[in-house]
């Protein structure tokens, strides 16, 4: 409106209008615009008032929500429901709010918001925190009315949010431009769980979740849940094109029931036959991640043992040795404990914090490094230059292990967000990869050292999937552990994998070289740059 009056304004001032007052006729036109812009003005208050209520409104809750979060910012994003609406509201919410306010509040919010969006997340962040949270979902095998309410196992005393009929919509959605009909099923129909408990919605409507869920059922081989959703569709917009369409489609498959089925146990025959080779680790992985699958016996555990450490190589150890843990025994999986102070964990994570980029993985194929699904963190290098701190915790490796850094790679720090996670992988180079840390001119990785650097709430455990290890982040211990035989064959037992963080910040150091490899992790664990 106050755009308009503005516009209709300047047309009757400018140079082209000037003598307008020669003509009473024409005047007597003014008087009719000044009525026009006067009902306008009256119409542009109205709204004015309106959008102002609107937006105490919204201030009030951010500011309740920004009172919660400031008391503990690295806790409350620990929770993924928290992280993944606070993606979504600065990439939709706070664009659809400058949408309202664009004309009406002052320039210096307008031109400081325009300038603060170019650093809010966009559409494929809010994508990847979407994507995250159902890998939470399936790993820890949460149902969507867990998620949905933030009762997330280890979140007890975490500030917590509850995903809205919006927010479990858009899940839907992101699940659905990724052809993922399963996750698409999951999460609308949560968002019509809420739609019938009375939650109102000002974005979506039954209809619009029961056209989704018709067509992923369907998708899925479920003819009859999808003719059953297409007809409540129906009931609700009986000219619902696609949906009548759809019902005489599905009707027509359900008489030809018979056929269908075996067509379908072909397909879920041959699927299965495809699905196998990878399957069966994953589901380990998974079943490891959530504190299940094959332990170790009682019988072997009873001869692990912990003890103090002196390493009669170096003087210091010999006076303070250190405390040792055995984690496993074969392969020999040892954790140190108290290994790195509270202050040099914090300088660690202070200089990597503003280098942190996508974290990258091998690809054995064209042999660049690249990201990947499966690798999902952030990480910086840190050189012993870098700061006394980084060669101090280098040198103390090197004391303990007795094994020489000098031809190491640099630390890689690595920080997990949201669902981070890094899935099966050897941290040695395998035969058939020969080049795999050619550029560095300097061999193999013998061994792996992997510092702790904070307690994770829920999740996030390094798991060693071919011998059932499980090996749980505890803030200022190291986990040590040889990847090569003493021929110098790769030992596969190895094969280990660092979980989805449930709840929690997760931060990872390493050091990788012919002589060792090490990580540290906030979890800081620092990942390699494995193939």
């Amino acid at each position: 409106m106050l755009l308009c009056w503005f516009i209709q304004l300047l047309l009757f001032s400018s140079p082209a209008q000037s003598d307008l007052f020669t003509s009473i006729g024409q005047m007597m036109d003014l008087l009719m615009v000044e009525k026009d812009l006067v009902s306008s003005l009256k119409d542009y208050i109205s709204a004015e008032e309106e959008k102002l209520q609107r937006l105490k409104q919204w201030a009030e809750r951010l500011d309740v929500l920004s009172a919660a979060s400031s008391e503990d910012p690295e806790g409350f994003l620990g929770h993924p429901v928290n992280a993944f609406k606070l993606v979504k509201r600065l990439n939709t919410e706070w664009a659809e709010l400058e949408s309202l306010v664009l004309t009406d509040m002052s320039d210096a919010f307008i031109s400081n918001l325009t300038i603060q969006r170019q650093f809010f997340p966009n559409d494929e962040d809010q994508a990847g925190a979407a994507k995250a949270l159902m890998r939470l979902q399936d790993t820890y095998q949460l149902e969507t009315s867990i998620i949905s309410s933030g009762q997330l196992p280890g979140s007890e005393d975490l500030p917590r949010s509850v995903l809205t009929v919006d927010d479990c919509y858009d899940l839907g959605k992101v699940a659905y431009s990724e052809a993922d009909y399963f996750h698409t099923k999951l999460w609308m129909t949560q968002a019509l769980r809420q739609l019938e408990q009375g939650e109102a919605s000002s974005t979506v409507d039954t209809a619009t979740v029961l056209d989704y869920l018709s067509y992923s059922v369907y998708q899925q081989g479920e003819l009859l849940a999808a003719l059953d959703f297409t007809k409540r569709l129906l009931e609700l917009d009986p000219t619902h094109q696609r949906a009548n369409g759809n019902l005489k489609y599905f009707e027509y498959q359900l008489s030809k029931k018979k056929k269908a089925e075996q067509i379908d146990e072909e397909d879920q025959n041959q699927k299965g036959d495809q699905a196998n080779e990878y399957l069966p680790e994953r589901r380990k992985y998974e079943q490891l991640c959530r504190g299940q699958g094959a332990l170790m016996t009682p019988r072997r555990r009873s001869r692990l043992f912990c003890r103090y450490f002196n390493n009669q190589r170096h003087p210091n150890y010999l006076i303070g040795p250190v405390k040792q843990e055995d984690e496993w025994d074969s392969p020999y999986i040892v954790r140190f404990h108290d290994i790195a102070s509270e202050k040099e964990m914090e300088m660690v994570k202070e200089l990597a914090k503003p280098r942190l980029r996508r974290a990258t993985v091998h690809d054995p194929q064209t042999g660049k490094l690249t990201t990947a699904q499966y690798r999902v963190s952030k990480s910086a290098w840190l050189g012993s230059h870098e700061h006394p701190v980084v060669d101090k915790i280098n040198q103390r490796v090197e004391d303990i292990t007795g094994l020489d850094v000098s031809t190491a790679e640099d630390l890689q720090v690595a920080n997990y967000g949201v669902g981070g996670q890094y899935e099966p992988h050897f941290d040695f180079g395998r035969k058939d990869e020969p080049d795999a840390f050619e550029e560095l001119g300097t061999g193999n990785r013998i061994a792996t050292w992997l510092l702790y650097m904070s307690d994770v709430q829920a999740g996030g455990n390094t798991v060693f999937t071919d011998i059932g290890a499980v090996v749980r982040p505890k803030k200022g211990t190291a986990v040590f552990w040889y990847n090569l035989h003493r021929s110098g064959e790769g030992d596969y037992r190895t094969r280990h994998a660092a979980c989805p963080v449930l709840i929690g910040n997760k931060w990872g150091e390493s050091m990788f070289g012919p002589q060792i490899e090490t990580h540290w992790t906030d979890h800081l664990c620092l990942h390699p740059e494995d193939p």
